[in-house]
């Protein structure tokens, strides 16, 4: 059931975005075998709580979902755009998903703002480029120990990524890897020590 959703999910999302020109309009989805990195990762670390920012249509919640929910854990995924929100709920319903995950439609600052210190065991980023230097506090802050921050298009967009990885790179107590999967995914663990960003 569920394979057979994300499989007309992957060609529902190619066919758009083949057509679309608009970015809002575009599903900018994850490639298949990142989804299915995905779920290895949240598998294989035991992840309980999942933050996702950057739903779309739900194609890559569906992967973090049912990799979560299979160690009892579930995953909050942040989108702002209306019409994909609504698309991502029926989306997770009809996979029958969507008890465990909480969607919020808000902006991905304001959330995490919002968010308890080490409230994330794994967070997965796929939203405004132009916007992770700015939340890099905050993912560090809401990052548990231990946690593992994954960002999508490391190598696809490398250019507007390079600012932000260089950020994190110079954040004391992070272990940091590119895995060339899909558009590339630029990986980052948390120390066990409180590990606070550099101030400007």
């Amino acid at each position: 059931m569920i394979d057979t959703l994300l499989d007309e999910l992957a060609r529902f999302g190619d066919e758009n975005d083949r057509t679309q020109t608009a970015r809002a309009r575009r599903m900018l989805n994850i490639t298949p075998d990142t989804g299915a990195f995905l779920d290895v990762l949240v598998r294989a670390t035991g992840a309980r709580r999942v933050l996702e920012i950057g739903t779309s249509n739900g194609y890559s919640t569906l992967w973090l979902a049912r990799a979560a929910q299979a160690g009892g854990g579930r995953v909050t995924s942040v989108e702002m755009a209306a019409d994909k929100f609504a698309m991502a709920t029926a989306n997770l319903a009809r996979a029958g998903l969507d008890g465990a995950v909480t969607l919020i439609h808000a902006d991905a600052g304001a959330v995490l703002a919002e968010s308890a210190d080490a409230a994330w065991d794994f967070i997965f980023l796929d939203s405004e480029r132009s916007s992770y230097a700015r939340w890099w506090p905050q993912l560090a802050r809401v990052l548990a120990p231990r946690g593992l921050l994954v960002v999508d298009n490391a190598i696809s967009h490398a250019e507007e990524m390079t600012a932000f990885i260089a950020q994190v790179e110079a954040s004391a107590g992070f272990s940091t890897a590119l895995a060339p999967v899909g558009k590339g995914e630029f990986m980052a663990v948390k120390g066990d020590a409180d590990c606070t960003p550099p101030r400007d």
